[in-house]
């Protein structure tokens, strides 16, 4: 989603954005807010706001390392801080309804007064809508609707292209929606770029494409004729542009969630070698669905190699609710239990992740050795 002429961009993390993120700061619907603090190659994020957390260091807030972004009370607060106006106000929460409410769109109208563009990664595209329109015009600002696709006349049907993919493709799935499939994705991917292999992310949702995906689409606002076709494209595109050595997709959903198609399209246009499973072994019931219980690893495993053509290379761990000694003790249990290498993104060694990659793709130990 390349960026207008008309934007503040300059160079890659040189526009300077604040995030909205009332009262779902570090948890499940503020995922957009959370990812872009962990990371955000557009934007200079200067600060979050949500009341009910203000005073905090979000990098404390987030994984108990301080960051300096502050997280402000009100619009008018982060203004403050900001000593001048920034040139992006990001939307930063995935609400299910995937719509702005009233005040919402009262607060993104605000900001735009100030001379502020907008990122808006929900399914409402604000473009569309003859109030924001004319918002822009009159405060000479632009809205970033992300999610919205092309014209159908530009998208894409599956060709069987993904053949010609000869590098292993790894999709980062998972049991649930909102379980940390994108940041462990963006951690392999930085992992395995350390190690001296040369990577490239496929973003599938609005947060990777707003923290500055190269390629990627936003699956979910497809039409479903056309999205094994767009991201098989994008992995086609990706692969004849970069020459990588491993190709990283992230996921969506989840297989067995019956609210949510994405993973499906995703098995079916990646056509991954392997996938690494995300599991939270701590959650009980889904994502915003009380009464659904969570599936086991094995469940899930099951169905996705029975689905798709492909091997569970590894399980990491979301330990949301866990202590390291808990981390631990079920990094062992799946390990024995699944006979499959397991970690925990976030809180382990990255190396582990790398091994993991290394021991279902033994091949690239020969790249290893070359770029040593």
């Amino acid at each position: 989603m390349p960026m207008s002429s008309k934007s503040r961009a300059g160079k890659p993390g040189t526009a300077s954005a604040i995030v909205y993120c009332e009262a779902n700061f570090g948890d499940i619907d503020g995922k957009t807010a959370n990812g872009l603090i962990r990371r955000s190659e557009k934007y200079k994020i200067l600060s979050v706001i949500d009341s009910k957390q203000a005073g905090l260091d979000s990098g404390m807030v987030l994984d108990n390392k301080p960051n300096s972004i502050p997280i402000c009370r009100d619009l008018t607060d982060s203004l403050a801080q900001a000593g001048s106006v920034p040139d992006f106000f990001i939307f930063g929460m995935a609400p299910s309804s995937g719509m702005l409410s009233k005040h919402e769109r009262a607060l993104v109208l605000e900001a735009m007064s100030h001379g502020m563009s907008i990122v808006n990664g929900l399914h409402e595209f604000l473009n569309d809508d003859p109030v924001f329109a004319a918002a822009c015009l009159a405060n000479k600002v632009e809205i970033l609707d992300i999610r919205k696709p092309r014209d159908k006349k530009d998208l894409q049907l599956f060709s069987g292209q993904i053949a010609e993919v000869t590098c292993p493709v790894i999709a980062v799935l998972g049991t649930d929606c909102a379980i940390g499939k994108r940041t462990t994705a963006t951690v392999l991917t930085r992992a395995l770029n350390a190690a001296g292999i040369k990577t490239v992310m496929i973003g599938t949702g609005q947060t990777g494409l707003i923290q500055g995906a190269r390629y990627g689409v936003a699956i979910d606002a497809v039409p479903s004729q056309f999205c094994a076709g767009e991201l098989e494209a994008i992995i086609v595109k990706a692969f004849e542009i970069e020459n990588p050595a491993v190709i990283v997709v992230e996921g969506q959903g989840a297989l067995s969630h019956p609210a949510f198609s994405s993973t499906s399209f995703i098995l079916r246009g990646s056509c991954p070698d392997g996938v690494i499973l995300q599991h939270a072994p701590k959650r009980k019931q889904r994502c915003d669905f009380e009464g659904m219980e969570m599936p086991t690893p094995a469940s899930e495993i099951n169905l996705i190699e029975t689905f798709a053509k492909t091997k569970i290379i590894g399980l990491t761990i979301n330990h949301e609710e866990m202590d390291d000694g808990e981390v631990s003790e079920v990094i062992d249990q799946y390990e024995q239990k699944l006979g499959i290498p397991s970690t925990d993104a976030l809180t382990r060694p990255p190396e582990r992740l790398v091994e993991m990659v290394l021991a279902a793709f033994p091949q690239l130990k020969e790249k290893l050795a070359v770029t040593g």
